[in-house]
């Protein structure tokens, strides 16, 4: 295969992170980032829709989004810079409900995390600037979007702030509530 594939990340069923093979030399690198064999092989098999590309600076937190009608899975990675991202579960009934997963991800180490449905999914740019890229399993419905606030006590993720790091937000996103006022 051309990954590797860490499976249910922090004990939670269904999460991925997925590490490409990389072919270098002199001139620079090549890598596959999505091939539906490698990945049918790792236990994804979903089917992307739509993908989408964000740019944001240091110290930005996005999230933490879901959709409540029509979830999506995600596939994610960075283009440039370096993100700390966050899968948290909120499948109903599931035994780690309102747990969370982070990963750092980078344009140097080129990892992906793969993010099942009904996951609330956010990221702090850790860099000056970074490029976000994800592939979606189903298509955009703005009138759908849920979000948890992303300091939630119940969850408890523990972002990596950076020592004089100011924190950015959309204004949506500092209106969010906790995991306990959940809607899906």
């Amino acid at each position: 295969m051309k990954i590797t594939v860490e499976e249910n990340c922090g004990g939670i069923e269904g999460l991925r992170v997925i590490t490409p093979k990389v072919f270098g030399d002199a001139r620079g690198y090549f890598m596959e980032t999505w091939n539906e064999r490698e990945f049918a092989e790792a236990g994804i098999t979903e089917h992307f829709v739509q993908d989408n590309q964000s740019f944001s600076g240091r110290g930005v937190i996005r999230g933490l989004h879901y959709q409540k009608q029509f979830p999506q899975a995600k596939l994610v990675r960075v283009l440039s810079g370096e993100v700390f991202d966050v899968a948290v579960d909120i499948r109903k009934g599931s035994p780690t409900f309102g747990k969370y997963y982070g990963v750092r991800l980078s344009a140097e180490n080129k990892k992906q995390f793969f993010i099942p449905k009904n996951f609330a999914h956010g990221f702090l740019v850790l860099s000056e600037t970074a490029e976000f890229f994800y592939k979606c399993t189903e298509f955009y419905h703005p009138e759908d979007e849920g979000g948890i606030i992303y300091n939630d006590p119940q969850i408890g993720i523990e972002w990596p702030v950076e020592e004089g790091m100011e924190l950015q937000f959309s204004d949506r996103d500092r209106l969010w509530h906790g995991i306990e006022s959940l809607s899906l």
